[in-house]
């Protein structure tokens, strides 16, 4: 399986990822994650989140979760990024791209990996209140 991992202070730029997937022969599903900043957090108005990545222990934590995958889904291939630092309303935080020979594969494995992104990847966000 191949990986690939970005955690960054960039943008995501989503037109670019898309255009740089590929599906190989006998793989017939791309499924595509963007998360956003949503405005809200615990039912407060919020105006951005910063995110901060222990990034060696992350990176760690991601490489266990895409051996995961592998073991449970034949999946070809996973690219994931993930903001770092502040971003606002509206921007992509993370994206998840799993590509699979059938969707039902693609969707699980994408949704594993986020789950347990979540559980166990040293990201931590501060959401900033609307003042």
């Amino acid at each position: 399986m191949r990986t690939d991992l970005t955690i960054s202070n960039e943008k995501i730029d989503e037109c670019a990822l898309l255009k740089a997937r590929v599906l190989t022969a006998g793989m017939g599903a791309a499924v595509y994650f963007a998360g956003a900043v949503r405005g809200t957090e615990k039912g407060r108005g919020i105006e951005a989140i910063d995110y901060e990545a222990f990034k060696s222990m992350a990176e760690h934590q991601f490489g266990l979760i895409f051996k995961q995958v592998e073991k449970r889904w034949p999946v070809e291939s996973v690219r994931l990024a993930h903001r770092v630092g502040r971003v606002e309303v509206g921007e992509v935080s993370i994206w998840v791209e799993v590509v699979a020979p059938h969707r039902g594969e693609a969707f699980e494995a994408c949704q594993f990996i986020i789950a347990e992104m979540k559980r166990v990847v040293p990201i931590w966000k501060k959401p900033i209140p609307v003042l």
